[in-house]
């Protein structure tokens, strides 16, 4: 069954880094748009960052700019997110979305995204 599988959540404390890793497994995710988004404890699930299928076209939700980098390694079939400088407010349960294949445009909703994994939490510390 082709899913998704998100790794290297953790606790971490303020100011620390950590990277999040998604591989497809039985997906082929090098013809899929790929998106991370979070669930904070007790909030609605919002959108994190974007990696076109193209390869030409990236994208970060603004209050995230600068702190977190999404990309992409298609030999792998992984998507990576790495984030810096961490916040108490960061802490989430965060997920990888795979859009349908070749998919136009940028999904930055959720619910454009058909396929997801299951989530690794974050845990940051002040």
């Amino acid at each position: 069954q082709a899913q998704l599988v998100e790794s290297g959540g953790g606790s971490v404390q303020a100011g620390g880094s950590l990277r999040l890793t998604c591989v497809g497994s039985g997906r082929n995710i090098s013809v899929s748009t790929m998106g991370w988004f979070r669930q904070p404890p007790g909030k609605e699930r919002e959108f994190v960052a974007a990696d076109k299928w193209t390869g030409d076209s990236t994208h970060y939700a603004d209050s995230l700019k600068g702190r977190f980098t999404i990309s992409r390694d298609n030999a792998k079939n992984a998507v990576y997110l790495q984030m810096n400088s961490l916040k108490p407010e960061d802490t989430a349960v965060y997920y990888c979305a795979a859009s349908a294949a070749l998919a136009v445009g940028v999904p930055f909703r959720g619910n454009d995204y058909p396929f997801w994994g299951q989530g690794t939490q974050v845990t940051v510390s002040s």
